[in-house]
């Protein structure tokens, strides 16, 4: 204590104070000048003593910090009472909170992206190793022309794969990152889904699928066209890899004072129960997901949807088919 030159320094000025006020006193009155030394001694000791007892208030928070950085123990404010080190420990501790919550999502966010590196690899290894065998291969000059073509357009649909892959993969991040501005323009609902359905038309055609919309065909909706039909285009797509030759799926699109709603339904195979919770995960596949599926498509037509306000629900039945909620919620609802 008596080591800190603040602490020092006041003892000093008020022993100077102290003899210069007792010598001016007792040319007045010894009696007086005693009283007076007696009373400025007795103030400066319950001074020093109040500010000894601070400093090892302060000690202490400085001992609870040091814990809290080494991730021994929380800071303790139960003894808190009215003061300014109280308040001092008060936003200490808010400090703290923030900095270990801060700490946590850096963590999650090193977990996160190790993850997505591994499943990023993972799902890049399997069309590079097909791509490698069979080049290998095309360098044998013996080797029949039919067998040529067919491995020129296996590799050229695995590179279709990579470049699908790693082009969405730039888009969730450029969404995770929140590097994209999601637009607000009127959009007539009807438009959305035909411009969600043309790049489907060549699998629609091939399966035969019946597409059946139902609605009101003036349902105005505010958001970003662009990325809404990225998100229904993998919702569709999903719908129609499901349903068998000349399948069904429906569209309805209806309106109330809350939200738009949405329904995608078709008629597939259906998803299992256990698979339904895990439907929108990144790299996630299923029990029924095609060979070539990559588990990215719902997972980010989840995510567009959530940043423009909108949820995303699905229920299935085995044998029976699948049903998507889209429900995106009006500007003074969601405000």
């Amino acid at each position: 204590m008596l080591k800190n030159k603040e602490v020092k320094r006041w003892l000093l000025m008020s022993l100077v104070v102290v003899g210069i006020s007792t010598y001016l006193i007792y040319s007045i009155s010894p009696q007086a000048a005693l009283y007076t030394f007696c009373a400025e001694g007795v103030l400066i000791g319950l001074y020093y003593m109040e500010t000894k007892q601070r400093y090892r208030k302060i000690n202490q928070l400085s001992l609870h910090l040091m814990d809290m950085f080494a991730g021994k123990s929380a800071l303790d404010i139960s003894d808190n009472q009215e003061g300014e080190l109280s308040l001092l420990k008060n936003d200490i501790y808010k400090i703290t909170l923030m900095l270990r919550e801060k700490t946590e999502l850096l963590q999650k966010d090193k977990i996160y992206l190790a993850d997505t590196l591994s499943d990023i690899s993972h799902q890049l290894k399997t069309p590079l190793t097909a791509m490698f065998m069979m080049t290998d291969l095309l360098s044998d000059p013996q080797l029949p022309v039919a067998k040529r073509v067919e491995f020129i357009e296996h590799i050229r649909q695995q590179l279709e794969r990579i470049e699908w892959l790693v082009g969405s993969l730039l888009k969730m991040s450029k969404i995770d990152a929140k590097a994209v501005v999601f637009k607000k323009e009127p959009i007539l609902m009807k438009d959305l889904i035909e411009q969600a359905l043309n790049p489907l038309l060549v699998p629609i055609d091939m399966k035969e699928v019946a597409i059946q919309f139902t609605g009101d065909d003036t349902i105005f909706w505010h958001g970003d066209k662009h990325w809404t039909v990225e998100a229904l285009v993998n919702v569709l797509k999903n719908a129609i890899e499901h349903v068998s030759q000349k399948g069904h799926v429906s569209i309805q699109c209806t309106k109330n004072p809350l939200h738009i709603e949405l329904i995608i339904a078709d008629d597939g195979e259906g998803i299992p129960a256990n698979d339904i919770p895990h439907l929108f995960e990144r790299f996630y596949r299923g029990e029924n997901a095609k060979p070539d599926s990559v588990g990215i498509g719902l997972a980010m037509s989840k995510s567009i949807l959530q940043h423009q306000q909108a949820t995303i629900e699905v229920t299935s039945e085995i044998g029976k088919g699948t049903t998507f909620l889209i429900k995106f919620y009006l500007p003074h609802v969601s405000d």
